[in-house]
């Protein structure tokens, strides 16, 4: 005959009066399979990001802030100087004319930039034929690559065998010495830059236009609204936020110019068309004995500039879209 034991039933033990009740440990989350495939798709960017951007403006600060020469790129035993090379640079008697050509280079070429391609872009929103032919062709000063574009232009602005100066000279005007009189070599850029910018105002603004409903023009009209009040009232308005992008863009990029400058006139002469990107390169490169801190301290100038600019930009946007 066979016993069977009984286990004694066990109650669960309470927690003292006063102490919370422990939970269960939980196990360990793992990432699911979307969640990997996001990984997986950041860490490139975030690869590329930290190679090509961050450690490079690493670099750059750290060169502004120590005293290096080409003896200290191989040892690797530059000594820390704080900002002295801000210092140094502030004292140049090259900074105050390289701030006044960078802002004036840059304003000017924003603004004309900005008007020209608007202008192109209203005309070819019109819709007539050929209307895309002439838009392409228009794209092929952005399409060439930047060095044949200065080398064109300085070739067309020769003071001796340019093609402007012999049109000047049929219609009676004497030579102008583009690219080597003070007084006109920041103007030569200024031309040339604004030539090589307007396809991408002209390409953004395009695309911005066709997003406005038909509609409204139509409305419009039928209220009787002439062609510029049509414009001001719902072309400019509706168009602000294509506007603000293609501004901020186009003023990092033309902040940062240096190879149409370098090509056309090498920031002279007597550095009149001396701006930061090109006294940047002077300072680290164009000497036999180069001041990498100094050089680099400007560059990181620029970064400042376009770095408050685009902050602004932000913080208007955030404005627009709360109000």
């Amino acid at each position: 005959m066979s016993h069977t034991t009984k286990v004694p039933h066990r109650r669960p033990v309470r927690p003292a009066s006063g102490a919370a009740p422990t939970a269960p440990p939980r196990a360990r989350q793992r990432p699911t399979s979307p969640q990997w495939a996001a990984w997986g798709f950041l860490a490139p960017v975030t690869l590329y990001l930290v190679l090509f951007y961050a450690y490079p403006l690493y670099r750059n600060i750290d060169l502004s802030l120590r005293n290096y020469t080409v003896r200290s790129f191989v040892q690797g035993d530059a000594p820390f100087t704080g900002l002295a090379n801000y210092r140094t640079v502030l004292d140049d008697p090259t900074f105050a004319p390289a701030l006044l050509h960078t802002v004036v280079f840059t304003s000017v070429c924003l603004v004309f930039q900005y008007a020209i391609g608007l202008a192109l872009a209203v005309f070819f929103n019109q819709h007539f034929r050929l209307s895309a032919t002439l838009r392409a062709l228009f794209l092929v000063p952005w399409l060439l690559p930047l060095i044949v574009s200065a080398s064109t232009w300085s070739w067309m602005l020769n003071s001796d065998s340019g093609v402007v100066n012999t049109v000047l000279h049929a219609v009676g005007v004497g030579p102008v010495n583009w690219l080597t009189e003070p007084g006109w070599s920041l103007t030569s850029v200024i031309i040339a830059n604004i030539w090589i910018g307007v396809p991408f105002n002209l390409v953004v603004l395009h695309s911005g236009l066709q997003s406005i409903p038909a509609s409204l023009y139509e409305a419009a009209a039928l209220d009787g609204a002439n062609a510029w009040q049509r414009f001001w009232r719902i072309t400019f308005p509706l168009l602000r936020p294509v506007s603000a992008i293609t501004l901020l863009l186009g003023l990092v990029y033309t902040l940062k110019v240096f190879d149409i400058i370098w090509i056309m006139t090498k920031g002279g002469p007597a550095d009149s068309s001396t701006t930061f990107a090109t006294w940047s390169y002077q300072l680290g490169f164009g000497n036999l004995l180069p001041a990498f801190g100094p050089g680099a301290a400007v560059g990181n100038l620029l970064v400042v500039a376009a770095l408050v600019f685009g902050l602004v930009y932000v913080r208007v946007q955030r404005k627009q879209a709360l109000s």
